[in-house]
């Protein structure tokens, strides 16, 4: 951990590359390592305080703060061929999602706030390497209110297995609770020999639509989950089979 001129708390980050993912997500707490796939995508959200939400915003590149070169901005440019940059102030969270990643894109990124008259803010320090650890199937997953999901997260290293939500608790162990929502962890080998964490949210409600990360060890993967209404169809077919 480290703390910019300002005085603003951030954290280092360590993304890792390797051969044939489709999604990867990285997001802001302390010292995260994340794995990602060459010839996919990542998606990287960086949360903000309330005082920043109309400031520009920014994801830059470069191993010295000083000489960290803005990619995308959320004033101009918002999207390069690779890269692309958003804002939403409802959630004071910006995304960053970068595509078709290569080993030369190992790098050292920011999520910075950018500061009228001062100091720039770092918000999040990202280090992109080409190491495969720990990768999800799916990183977005959506589920119906009441209903269940499930994330399967593959991993070679080894250490405790948590399942955490963005800036809140964990589940460590077999089985817990995040906001009244069951949750179970179970390890198994599939038919490929890899080692796998199922992570099962049963009982879902709509606050339970955020982003979490699944972890073992000190590798993460973070996942968006989306929970949304039930329709009538659902809620009636629901009924029938009870």
């Amino acid at each position: 951990l480290a703390f910019t001129s300002n005085g603003i708390l951030f954290s280092a980050v360590l993304i890792v590359l390797y051969s044939n993912l489709n999604v990867f997500c990285v997001d802001m707490s302390t010292g995260r390592h994340v794995s990602v796939q060459t010839g996919g995508s990542i998606t990287i959200p960086c949360s903000y305080d309330q005082y920043y939400i109309n400031h520009v915003k920014y994801w830059c590149k470069g191993t010295h703060w000083t000489h960290c070169s803005s990619v995308v901005r959320t004033d101009h440019p918002k999207s390069t061929d690779r890269a692309s940059i958003s804002d939403d102030i409802t959630q004071k969270v910006f995304t960053v999602i970068m595509t078709d990643l290569e080993p030369d894109d190992s790098n050292t990124y920011r999520c910075v706030v950018e500061i009228n008259g001062g100091t720039d803010s770092m918000i999040q320090l990202l280090y992109l390497s080409v190491t495969p650890e720990l990768y999800v199937d799916q990183q977005e997953v959506t589920g119906v209110e009441g209903g269940s999901v499930t994330v399967h997260c593959y991993y070679t290293n080894s250490g405790d297995m948590k399942w955490c939500k963005m800036g809140g608790d964990c589940v460590s162990g077999f089985s817990g609770t995040l906001n009244g929502t069951s949750v179970t962890l179970k390890r198994t080998s599939d038919a490929n020999n890899r080692t796998v964490l199922t992570v099962t949210m049963s009982g879902l409600k709509m606050e339970n639509t955020d982003w979490y990360w699944c972890r073992v060890g000190e590798l993460e993967m973070p996942v968006h989950i989306t929970v949304s209404q039930q329709t009538a169809t659902q809620r009636a077919f629901k009924m029938t089979s009870s």
